[in-house]
């Protein structure tokens, strides 16, 4: 089905809120919403009221903070004032600190106190730490252990140690981060003059000294700067991943009035501002200076993480510094992030232990009887309980050593052999040379080894647009003069040589050109139509241009509009330089000034800019460019190239500018949603812009049906009074679906509309009006649209979470970073599912933070999406490897080792379970105990390991070509409750084939030389050499990827096993540790009889038999997807590409120009703000020329 058209709702009107500003967030401060008229206290005069007067004297006015709650307040040049009493707040029972933060940043999670106990703490959540703890101290106990004590202690101390050293070595680049920072150098204004500090050592209220390309060190009010009227041009790649440039202006008075260092170390000012908060686009305050009012907003302010650009020198006061700053409240919360398969372990263990309990207990009941019946008549044991009850020390005694003996062996090395293959998948994906980004020399990194597995469970992505599925360079592809289309990129050449600019100096030397007959037109000047069209593009824009290096570096309000101008540059039409009256270009080599008559600036509401010159010859002539959809209404009848005439103006031509995607951005959105992983789009945006990128990333198909805000607050509210008229006490229906029609469908939501559904401003504006009230909440009726309840407004969350996982494709634009972390945090709760965010600037951190997985895009100007990551690369289309490839392979890995691990030991411990069985159910052990402590550690643990770092199904190319292979991941199939009592029940019959097979041999056998081998130490040795050989050939069954050092390690176990078992049996280690090694000379007098060689060998076919049979049988009957891509990878191949989504004639295709555009310089070039212009002694500066009125056709 088609795309559903429909007008936009008025944004300004009833409908809905506005689709063109980013709202607030729930989680910022109350004082942050202005009352409305019906709020206001009773005997205080609104802010309406109060507009007027904001310059008025102190004593005759009302304080504005009185009704905005402005309680930071900040003393210009006193440091002292933030330590007063007043502003100490309690942080520990009854101690205090200042409330003013010092500028000092901290990211890393301990400090040289903290490390060991933070550590041991969070490494004891897991519980088979614990576990092993409290073993530790009951093998503590002489009369209860059956193992030596070093047996526990030693594998807990390893895992403890190495987890340790790996979170140490994670916390120190934290801290070189941190230093890093912290140790930048900015000027301070301290005793009279200027000083170089260290960014930590800067305070609240400290006038600071910055220069070009300096980054901002803390939330500065700008005071003024070496540019006219106090302008200062900014950076903000670091907040949100953006490079062109925004402009910040000093207010008047500071301007006129602080230049000097002298009278800047006079300056006395109080700040009244808003309380830190999350907000990056919003700021509301006031200075008071003299007796005079002044107000400040987010105009004024430098925020921490700029970059000052094309401004000499600036000053400012600092106003949030540190952890108060905007961009570190942006961080978020960070959280401990576990895997799902550490929660499923941790579930495991409980039930390994309830299980272990109950078995132990049923053997000391059963020795307990056994004691009554045979043990009490047996004079050696009877010594052992003469002072006091033997039944009751006997059942203690003997459950505890059951307990200490089998769990020991069970969870022995477990941890530590995790930790070691996350350990090497993060080393991996390091070291993967076709994740590294060559432009930039930026490799693939994974910023933490914890959640390597969790990387093949992915359900949903949730991404930012600007800089992480777009590299924000505006392309100029194709313009359309006179009614022909002409392209301007190589894609567009058939053959012929480029088109020489070397005549024009200005030409952008990586431009390149094929159409000879357009550069034919130009230098002709014969077709007037390519001349004004591009004469249009040189003289209607608001750029600024700055010489450097005898070069023309142009700084533009919004990347659009730079490359269109860049074009025009190329092609012969050269702005050249700009007044508040006039504007100068090069046109084919002769500079021409044009006197400008007004300038209209792009805004959302008009989508198009104007300009109104005079020409040298005294014409007037009127320029304007914008969206198709506004350019058409305003054509002039006589038009040749419109269908339906309407207004007055002539067009000329048309441009298609590309806001070019990263590379392979559309193929990766392809690939992760063949593999059933659902793309999010959360991006600060405008809607058209985000909608137009979700059709060039193939995210958005003409297929589709595109629900809006206004859509989804409809079905939600229907579903919700449905609900409401429901009976009491009636049965609830199965959940029905919003889409029962079926069919592809999307949703494109703004920030406003989300806070509408989620009830967010509704609750928000309620809580406030009755605090400013003092009155208490009134219930809600039914009828109106708040919710009755914390019940119903999570049952509204989760409709919204319903519906958009129902749709292909979900856009959020104009979200703040709040409101994109509640909504990666809403599918989280209500879905239960494993989420993945991915962004590049300081507006995705919360995001990132909040996600189970967090993936930064290095190599940008921005690195604070990366420093809160948990893994980083410089392009999304790694992301296809990271997470088909490295996660798919991490998962299967460590789902493989989890099951065999739990097999082994099985098979290893319950061997002691039947031995009980002949052996009074006492606690002795059917093995050697030097086998005992090298079985996990030399004897079975390398094969496992190596399946657990190097095993893979398929190969990489084969894992991209089919993406349907990450599908067991998400439903996690490979590893569950159903695979563990799998393996159980694998491991009991081992173990059962283990042990009675040899004891039936050993039953009645007499040997070669006439005596009979039937002796537990012969048996020990047949019993362990049976199952070494077992567990070593079963790891080779279930190794999919063979290696040179898969083999040898088989081979390698085996071999060691034999080796040391005929040392520690040897008469010369016996002599010199008579009491560690009592089984002399078994294993040479055991082994040299062919008799037990055939039974280990009958053992071990027993054992395996099975297993080969099942495996053939599933391979044929009931292949799995790995199983069918091996079948068929030699016939595979790349499946046909996709036809792009944009096609001539396609619905789809729509005006990005002006849609995506930023509002310019205009009032700055207007009214002179920007133009260079000599200090002038008095105050008042002079008149500028007034804007012309915005005419509608204009």
């Amino acid at each position: 089905c088609s795309r559903m058209s429909r007008r936009r709702a008025d944004s300004h009107g009833s409908l809905g809120p506005d689709d063109e500003v980013v709202p607030y967030s729930d989680d910022e401060t109350d004082d942050e919403l202005e009352p409305s008229i019906d709020e206001q206290p009773e005997g205080l005069p609104s802010v309406s009221q109060l507009s007027g007067k904001v310059n008025c004297f102190l004593c005759e006015s009302i304080p504005l903070c009185c009704l905005l709650d402005l309680n930071w307040q900040v003393k210009a040049n006193d440091r002292s004032f933030c330590k007063q009493p007043q502003f100490q707040k309690k942080f520990f029972l009854c101690f205090k600190r200042c409330k003013y933060a010092g500028n000092a940043i901290r990211t890393y999670k301990y400090n040289v106190i903290t490390f060991l106990p933070l550590n041991l703490y969070e490494q004891f959540k897991r519980a088979a730490n614990l576990y092993f703890l409290a073993l530790l101290i009951l093998q503590i106990i002489p009369e209860i252990t059956t193992l030596p004590w070093y047996t526990t202690l030693v594998p807990l101390v390893l895992v403890l140690g190495i987890t340790a050293i790996k979170d140490l070595v994670d916390d120190l680049a934290r801290h070189r981060m941190d230093k890093e920072i912290n140790n930048r150098k900015c000027e301070v204004l301290l005793n009279g003059r200027f000083q170089e500090c260290r960014w930590m050592q800067i305070q609240v209220g400290d006038v600071v000294r910055l220069k070009k390309n300096d980054f901002i060190p803390a939330d500065i009010l700008l005071l003024s700067s070496s540019n006219p009227n106090s302008l200062c041009y900014v950076e903000t790649a670091e907040l949100d991943g953006e490079t062109n440039l925004k402009f910040k202006m000093g207010l008047k008075v500071t301007h006129e009035r602080l230049q000097e260092e002298s009278q800047l170390q006079s300056f006395d000012a109080l700040i009244e501002c808003e309380e830190p908060n999350n907000r990056l686009d919003k700021f509301t305050g006031n200075m008071l200076w003299g007796r005079e009012r002044f107000p400040l907003d987010l105009d004024n302010m430098l925020l921490r993480g700029c970059k000052v650009r094309n401004t000499d020198e600036c000053h400012g006061l600092v106003i949030y510094a540190g952890s108060d700053t905007k961009i570190m409240r942006n961080g978020g919360k960070t959280r401990f992030k576990r895997t799902k398969i550490d929660y499923l372990m941790n579930y495991m263990v409980y039930t390994i232990f309830v299980l272990l309990i109950l078995v132990c207990a049923g053997l000391a009941i059963g020795h307990t009887y056994w004691y009554q019946d045979v043990g009490s008549r047996a004079w050696y044991l009877s010594i052992i309980f003469k002072h006091s009850s033997p039944v009751f020390l006997s059942f203690h005694f003997t459950s505890f050593r059951w307990l200490i003996c089998v769990a020991l062996m069970l969870f022995d090395f477990l941890l530590l052999s995790v930790e070691v293959i996350r350990l090497g998948q993060s080393k991996f994906i390091n070291w993967d040379l076709q994740m590294y980004y060559s432009e930039k020399d930026t490799p693939a990194k994974a910023r933490t080894t914890t959640l390597n597995e969790q990387l093949g469970q992915i359900e949903y992505i949730f991404s930012d647009k600007t800089g992480t599925l777009t590299q924000n360079i505006m392309a100029f592809k194709k313009c359309s003069i006179a009614g022909r289309v002409v392209r301007c990129l190589a894609q567009g050449h058939n053959g012929s040589k480029w088109v020489d600019f070397s005549s024009n100096i200005f030409a952008e030397k990586k431009f390149q050109f094929y159409d000879h007959h357009l550069i034919s037109c130009i230098q002709s000047k014969k077709d007037k139509d390519v001349l004004e069209f591009f004469k249009l593009l040189s003289l209607c824009h608001t750029v600024m241009v700055e010489q450097r290096e005898d070069d023309l570096v142009y700084q533009a309000a919004s990347p659009d509009e730079g490359a269109l101008v860049t074009a025009a540059r190329n092609f012969g039409f050269v702005f050249l330089s700009r007044t508040q009256d006039t504007i100068t270009i090069s046109e084919m080599g002769t500079e021409t000034t044009y006197e400008m008559l007004a300038l209209l600036d792009f805004n959302s509401d008009r989508k198009r800019m104007s300009i109104i010159l005079r020409f040298p010859d005294g014409k007037i002539r009127l320029y304007c460019k914008g969206a198709d959809t506004v350019i058409y209404e305003r054509l002039s009848p006589n038009s040749k190239y419109k269908d339906v005439t309407q207004e007055a103006l002539d067009l000329i031509g048309a441009t298609a500018i590309e806001d070019k995607l990263q590379d392979g951005v559309p193929e990766t959105i392809a690939k992760l949603a063949k593999a059933d992983i659902k793309i999010w789009v959360l991006t600060g945006d405008k809607k058209e812009t985000a909608e137009n990128i979700g059709f060039s990333c193939q995210l958005l198909t003409d297929d589709m049906q595109i629900y809006y805000g206004e859509d989804v607050n409809e079905k939600l509210s229907m579903r919700q009074n449905s609900r409401r008229n429901e009976p009491l006490g009636k049965p609830k229906k199965i959940k029905e679906r919003f889409f029962p029609e079926g069919g592809k469908n999307a949703l494109i939501i703004t920030g406003g509309w989300l806070n509408e559904i989620l009830y967010e401003k509704k609750k928000k504006r309620r809580r406030l009006r009755l605090r400013r009230l003092g009155k208490k909440p009134s219930p809600t009726s039914p009828q109106d649209s708040q919710p009755m309840n914390d019940h119903e407004k999570e049952l509204r969350q989760q409709d919204f979470v319903d519906m958009a996982c129902e749709c292909g494709a979900v856009i959020c634009c104009r979200v703040t970073p709040k409101q994109k972390a509640n909504v990666v945090n809403l599918v989280k709760k209500y879905k239960k599912a494993i989420t993945l965010s991915i962004g590049d600037g300081a507006n995705d951190v919360n995001m990132i933070k909040t996600a189970d997985i967090g993936v930064g895009i290095s190599g940008q100007e921005g690195m604070q999406a990366v420093m809160s990551s948990d893994y980083a690369f410089a392009q999304f289309r790694y992301l296809q490897r990271l997470l088909l490839v490295h996660g798919r392979w991490s998962y299967i890995r460590m789902c493989k080792f989890l099951r065999y691990f739990f097999y082994k030991n099985f098979s290893f411990t319950l061997v002691h379970f039947w031995y009980s069985f002949f052996s009074g159910y006492s606690s002795q052990v059917a093995y050697e105990d030097w086998f005992i402590t090298l079985y996990n550690v030399c004897y079975s643990s390398l094969p496992v390991l190596l399946v657990g770092l190097l095993d893979q199904d398929v190969n990489d190319k084969l894992s991209l070509m089919f993406p349907k292979l990450y599908l067991p991941g998400q439903q996690g199939t490979l590893f569950n409750y159903k695979n563990f009592f799998i393996s159980l029940f694998h491991g009991i019959f081992t173990s059962l084939i283990i042990f009675f097979i040899p004891y039936g041999a050993f039953l009645q056998t007499m040997g070669q030389d006439g005596e009979a081998p039937s002796d537990y130490q012969s048996f020990a040795v047949v019993t362990a050499s049976s199952l070494i050989i077992t567990v070593n050939l079963q790891i080779s069954l279930d190794t999919s990827y063979w290696t040179f050092v898969n083999c040898f390690a088989v081979l390698g176990s085996m071999a060691i096993y034999f080796g040391i078992m005929f040392d520690i049996h040897s008469a010369g280690i016996h002599v010199i540790f008579p009491s560690a090694f009592k089984f002399t000379g078994v294993a040479s007098n055991a082994l040299r009889q062919p008799y037990l060689w055939l039974t280990i060998i009958l053992t071990v076919g027993i054992s395996l038999l099975p297993v080969i049979c099942i495996q053939f049988l599933c391979k044929t009957i009931w292949p799995s997807v790995g199983d069918e891509v091996r079948q068929r990878s030699t016939l595979a191949e790349e499946p046909p590409k996709e036809k792009p989504t944009f096609q001539r004639g396609a619905r789809s295709r729509r005006s990005a120009y002006a849609f995506s555009h930023s509002r310019g310089y205009a009032d700055l070039i207007s009214t002179g703000r920007s133009i260079r212009q000599k200090p002038r002694a008095r105050r008042d500066a002079p008149e500028s020329i007034k804007e012309a009125p915005q005419a509608e056709n204009i």
